[in-house]
């Protein structure tokens, strides 16, 4: 049977899903499996755990194959419902693979769909379950009607009823008639029962020697089961990646997405078609954003905080009025609030700047807090340094933190005075209210309301001038 079942659908029987992620992927021409292609900075994989997730909980399993370690190393949570296909020679040796892990769970019905369909949403996985649920469907599967098909799997109906799915590869208009644009968009729901029947039957591909999931349509035509084809018109958002062309394409439609929803919420975004935003980062009403920006990870940026063009943060929490200048970058970063970033700066990991802090232009800071009200506003490097509330660096200023080996910490206290040119060399402290000499190497602590100055004295000597 074929078509749209009426609109209000029972809920879908006990569901667990297979996600097919062991291909190689050679047209992505890649050192790296196909499903760990990145969009905007996640891997394909992670969207799909996304969508399915909800609806399948824990009864969720992974095919892998190519390059396994890798995914392992990606989702280590994951692991130990990850199943290994040793050949890859397609996607239905894949599901035999799996199906005794669906077995042993019990479970009525078996989502399956490919890791490489980042687009692809809950709720449209939902609408699908429960629709083949109310076909009473032993198999259903997904289908777009596309301009051009291209290499994706032809649909065959007789008479409007579903006969079989063929490879585009494999399609002889001979024998099956004229090129549908109908084709299959790589989403299953199986009746475990029914399908526990058919799996045995599915055999190596006479032209390419893999074994066909789609084989099974056929197969249970033939079997006079319930085949169910649910359409969905030409929704691009249901179509796999299979190149770096399509990967950029559905990289966009979702950088689009991700874009209008945060417009919609009150976040002031100009050149809105140059900014990437990742689907971790949350930002409140009122945040103001200049493209071209990229914003990824578990990024926060908090009510009236302001990011110019041509910053990248991954992973920062930026709070409410902070200010950002262009050219920035920052990760795994705090921003308190009010503070003053850049232009030009460099925020690595672990660093933290506290209430209408500054970190002005050519300055980086790593593994550094920078104490509220706290500035370094010019050229100048803080590596594994605290530094106190109120005080103040110089231009030109570097914490020498690493003696080849080991990193030690400078602590710098509150309104300590540093000059400009000063090189801290760690471990050392600079007490509350001290001052250091610009041009200063201080190697020794300088201890409260101190001053510290280490430098040769200056000579005033005689020009001495060649042929005088």
């Amino acid at each position: 049977m074929s078509g749209t079942p009426p609109s209000h659908s029972p809920r879908p029987p006990d569901t667990g899903a297979i996600i097919l992620a062991a291909g190689k992927g050679t047209r992505m021409y890649s050192d790296i499996p196909k499903v760990l292609q990145r969009i905007l900075e996640e891997p394909m994989l992670r969207y799909v755990y996304d969508a399915v997730g909800p609806l399948c909980g824990n009864r969720l399993w992974t095919v892998v194959g190519h390059k396994a370690e890798m995914l392992r190393a990606a989702f280590p949570g994951r692991e130990k419902d990850f199943i290994f296909q040793e050949r890859q020679i397609g996607t239905g040796h894949a599901l035999q693979r799996a199906w005794p892990a669906v077995l042993a769970a019990g479970i009525e019905r078996i989502l399956v769909i490919n890791g490489d369909s980042p687009l692809i949403s809950e709720a449209v996985l939902r609408n699908f379950l429960s629709a083949s649920a109310e076909a009473k469907a032993d198999i259903a599967f997904v289908t777009l009607t596309l301009t051009d098909p291209g290499a994706y799997g032809r649909l065959v109906r007789r008479g409007g009823r579903v006969a079989a799915i063929v490879e585009a590869k494999e399609y002889d208009p001979a024998r099956y008639g004229p090129q549908p644009r109908e084709i299959n968009a790589g989403i299953y729901c199986f009746a475990v029962g029914a399908t526990t029947r058919l799996l045995p039957m599915l055999s190596e591909s006479g032209v390419s020697g893999e074994v066909y999931i789609t084989d099974l349509i056929g197969l249970g035509v033939e079997q006079q089961l319930t085949v169910y084809g649910h359409m969905c018109g030409d929704d691009a958002d249901l179509l796999g990646v299979n190149t770096p062309e399509e990967l950029t394409r559905s990289e966009e439609r979702l950088r689009a997405r991700l874009v209008r929803k945060h417009l919609r919420n009150g976040v002031l975004i100009r050149a809105p078609q140059s900014v990437r935003i990742g689907p971790d980062t949350r930002i409140e009403p009122g945040a103001e954003i200049t493209g071209p920006c990229e914003l990824y990870g578990k990024c926060f940026i908090g009510r009236g905080a302001r990011i110019a063009s041509h910053c990248r943060l991954a992973s920062v929490t930026m709070e409410a009025g902070a200010v950002m200048h262009s050219f920035c970058h920052a990760q795994d970063a705090h921003i308190g609030r009010n503070c003053i970033v850049g232009p030009y700066a460099r925020l690595r990991p672990g660093a933290v700047m506290e209430e209408n802090s500054h970190a002005g232009n050519f300055v980086e800071m790593k593994k550094t807090r920078l104490g509220k009200g706290a500035k370094v506003n010019h050229l100048s490097y803080l590596g594994d340094a605290d530094v106190g509330a109120g005080s103040n660096v110089g231009a030109g200023t570097i914490t020498c933190n690493y003696d080849g080996k080991n990193k030690h910490l400078t602590r710098i206290g509150e309104r300590a005075f540093i000059g400009s040119n000063t090189a801290l060399v760690a471990p050392v402290t600079v007490g509350a209210d001290s001052l250091v000499g610009a041009g200063s190497v201080i190697t020794k602590d300088v201890p409260d309301n101190h001053l510290g100055v280490a430098r040769a004295r200056q000579k005033v000597l005689a020009r001495v001038r060649k042929n005088e």
